[in-house]
């Protein structure tokens, strides 16, 4: 992807998500804080993949009244309660369940925003980007699962109703600067020689990628 693209459809997610904070639209289920990280961060063009965090809240409007109808006609339960009902009324194309059936916020949040060939990873955590990268890498080593740490380097566009429009102009004019990933990582507390392989696993792994991902996350 294009960066000057990229950064052109993480502009439109933060339009989506700022709409829907007003009132003016509707998302599964309201987001706080809109992130990118990794390569558009660091300037690069073009970008092997868009990476994109969101931080999002609970669906607190419960409607669990309409839950049955649209496990009936959908074939997914939960909706109402997860997700919101009127978000799935008017975009029932974007409705997705998880593999037990139960719709997904994190799911319906990556259909709703990204279209399905893109280059794009969608993180969607509970937690602040800053929270979850240190949560994230002590749960990965823990595990000896180095490749599914999250990239520390990142940028804050929106949070709480307000766009940072200096960050957005920053990262369009290459301004920003950041270590390499495995420096980033030793800043986190890994030895060198340990930030090295962890960086390397997850090169790897993101290298395997295509199309749209997604990953759910709860901290």
């Amino acid at each position: 992807m294009e960066r000057d693209a990229a950064l052109d459809r993480v502009a439109e997610i933060v339009d989506i998500v700022e709409r829907a904070a007003n009132g003016d639209a509707h998302l599964p289920v309201p987001v706080r804080e809109v992130w990118v990280y990794g390569d558009v961060a660091l300037g690069l063009d073009p970008i092997d993949r868009l990476d994109v965090y969101l931080t999002k809240d609970l669906h607190m409007r419960g409607d669990a009244d309409r839950e049955a109808e649209f496990r009936e006609q959908y074939g997914v339960a939960g909706v109402g309660k997860t997700v919101d009902a009127d978000w799935a009324a008017a975009h029932p194309e974007h409705l997705r369940a998880n593999d037990n059936g139960h719709a997904a916020p994190e799911r319906c949040l990556a259909a709703h925003l990204t279209g399905a060939d893109e280059p794009i990873h969608l993180e969607v955590c509970n937690a602040s980007f800053t929270d979850n990268v240190t949560q994230r890498l002590r749960g990965a080593m823990a595990r000896d699962a180095p490749e599914q740490s999250l990239d520390p380097r990142g940028v804050c566009l929106w949070v709480d109703g307000q766009r940072d429009a200096d960050a957005m102009a920053k990262l369009r004019g290459g301004e920003l600067a950041f270590p390499t990933l495995s420096e980033a990582l030793e800043m986190l507390g890994l030895d060198e020689g340990t930030a090295a392989e962890a960086a390397a696993a997850m090169r790897e792994r993101r290298a395997e990628r295509t199309g749209r991902t997604v990953r759910g996350d709860v901290v």
